[in-house]
């Protein structure tokens, strides 16, 4: 079995940790974050930098490993990055619509007066 160069392990490991760590973020943000556009908030931007930090470590080591460009990762983070705000966007728009209220802890910003 073949191993991989130190440098390229260690790189792979950061990814990997950082990702699960954004995630981990993403997740207690959707938990404990007080209304729907706050919780919109935590999962869109942390967890999309999760995810694409683990598919970006999992591109590399694959690259690495078979010699081929891993096409599969990148449209995979490609598609990731270009969705996930479009789609936050949309439940945003969607929730203004439908006047889902915000928390008390959320009102009073400077752009509401």
């Amino acid at each position: 079995m073949d191993s991989l160069h130190p440098v390229a392990e260690v790189v792979i490991s950061v990814l990997l940790v950082a990702g699960g760590f954004f995630m981990l973020v993403g997740a207690l943000g959707l938990v404990r974050l007080p209304d729907f556009y706050s919780r919109l908030h935590g999962p869109t931007k942390a967890t999309t930098l999760g995810v694409g930090g683990v598919v970006i470590a999992s591109m590399i080591y694959f690259s690495l490993k078979t010699g081929d460009i891993a096409i599969t990762e990148i449209l995979v983070t490609a598609f990731l990055f270009i969705t996930a705000p479009v789609s936050a966007n949309f439940l945003a728009k969607a929730a203004m619509h439908l006047n889902v209220e915000r928390s008390e802890e959320t009102r009073g910003y400077p752009w509401e007066q």
